[in-house]
């Protein structure tokens, strides 16, 4: 039998590489949830732009697409937050 050697996973498929935090962990995630709230914004910004050209007579195709994208957005980052509560919420019913 031969050893298989695994090297960089996803790099075939182009899947995108989670490289080690090189800084503070706490900045770390806080970029990132920069990063989230920015791309969220962009995405209601997107689904008004939308809505503001379907009542000027546009694509109603195009609106509901962009006002499903704001939503499922929307409930990405409100099961986000739960999931931070409830972790917040176990760590402070931990007994030291």
């Amino acid at each position: 039998m031969t050893d298989m050697k695994i090297n960089s996973i996803g790099a075939e498929v182009g899947l995108p590489q989670i490289n080690a935090p090189s800084s503070e962990p706490s900045a770390v995630f806080d970029n990132i949830m920069q990063e989230a709230m920015g791309k969220m914004s962009q995405v209601q910004g997107d689904a008004e732009q939308a809505v503001k050209q379907l009542a000027a007579g546009g694509d109603p195709t195009e609106a509901i697409i962009a006002m499903e994208k704001a939503d499922m957005n929307f409930q990405l980052m409100i099961e986000v937050r739960n999931k931070l509560i409830s972790a917040y919420q176990t760590v402070m019913n931990m007994q030291v």
